[in-house]
């Protein structure tokens, strides 16, 4: 059993990436959705921003017990974290806690 990065399959590798960025877009797609900037994320969750991003992005691995921080910042059972996001991450910079929530058009 591999237990550094450069010890494990490519195959492994690829899957953990795969799963880094399922989780990520997932808590990407929670934080717009409440409005939430990454920077009132990381605040409310004792993460930094930095880390924040590379959870979303999927570039970062987070210990298991911090997806509960995160869980309860978003206001969602951990369960919510690991379903497929509805839409792939996009860019989309906003800096300033949370949004307005915006009305659809009549």
């Amino acid at each position: 059993m591999p237990t550094r990065p450069h010890q494990s399959s490519e195959e492994q590798t690829q899957r953990w990436t795969e799963r880094r960025t399922l989780v990520g877009a997932r808590i990407r797609e929670l934080r717009l959705g409440q409005g939430l900037s990454q920077e009132a994320l990381a605040l409310e969750s004792g993460l930094s921003r930095n880390m924040i991003i590379g959870i979303e992005w999927g570039r970062k691995s987070v210990a298991y017990e911090r997806l509960w921080d995160i869980a309860a910042v978003l206001e969602c059972d951990i369960e919510e974290l690991f379903v497929a996001a509805n839409r792939p991450a996009a860019s989309s910079p906003y800096r300033g806690g949370r949004r307005a929530m915006q009305k659809p058009d009549a």
